[in-house]
């Protein structure tokens, strides 16, 4: 749907790029917010439509507009246009921004929960949320972190998370059983991710189930843990 809208109103999200970008100091009021959101949206809808017909004149112009933003709200915006299109610009946009602001710990989270929940591409989300939880910075004893990586990519990357293969399931499974031993509260919202299993359609449901199976029959689960597999599997 995404796409579609990219592609058949490029004339229009072209003149709502230029028309709402804000240009000078930056002001916190709405008008302004509004138009950067607004700018924002455009330039992630063009580079969709580029990288769709193979040209880079709008991934180009999103990385100029990163390097060039003076708020953080555009240098943002500009990142997710890239990373959203899937161009091979975002994996030099994302390294400048944690060079950037590698020291700002609210903003780190940002950077990992943008590309946990990117749109799906013949499945490479997973392996890059595997990946980075490699990264030195990622430390899953830290909520905030494991919030930004984990929660983003099973509560808000659906066409990532529910795989056919069940792999997104298997990863849940694997993380909540893993933060149940060090902080079951955040086990526990994290297990709520499949908590309306019976709603999906097959194979999704058994694959689902049979993952919240498998955290159940873990001996030794906390309380918090235990009450919310329970009762899904109950109801």
């Amino acid at each position: 749907m995404r796409l579609q809208l990219a592609l058949s109103l490029q004339a229009e999200w072209q003149a709502c790029y230029e028309l709402n970008r804000v240009m000078g100091a930056y002001s916190p009021d709405a008008s302004s917010s509004a138009k950067r959101a607004l700018s924002g949206m455009a330039l992630s809808m063009l580079c969709l439509a580029a990288v769709h017909e193979g040209t880079s004149i709008w991934p180009n112009k999103a990385l100029q507009a990163f390097k060039d933003a003076h708020n953080m709200t555009d240098r943002f915006n500009a990142l997710i246009a890239l990373v959203i299109s899937g161009h091979e610009l975002a994996a030099q946009a994302l390294a400048l921004f944690h060079a950037l602001f590698k020291n700002e710990a609210l903003v780190i989270d940002k950077w990992f929960g943008l590309q946990a929940s990117a749109p799906d591409r013949g499945g490479h989300i997973l392996p890059i949320v595997r990946q980075l939880m490699q990264h030195p910075d990622f430390n899953l004893r830290n909520p905030n972190r494991a919030r930004s990586l984990i929660f983003s990519y099973c509560s808000a990357n659906p066409g990532g998370f529910h795989r056919s293969d069940a792999a997104g399931y298997v990863y849940w499974s694997e993380r909540v059983i893993e933060l149940d031993a060090i902080n079951p509260q955040v086990a526990a919202r994290l297990a709520r991710a499949l908590d309306r299993w019976k709603k999906l359609a097959e194979p999704y449901r058994q694959a689902a189930k049979a993952a919240i199976e498998r955290v159940a029959a873990k001996s030794d689960l906390s309380n918090d843990v235990r009450e919310v597999v329970t009762r899904a599997l109950a109801e």
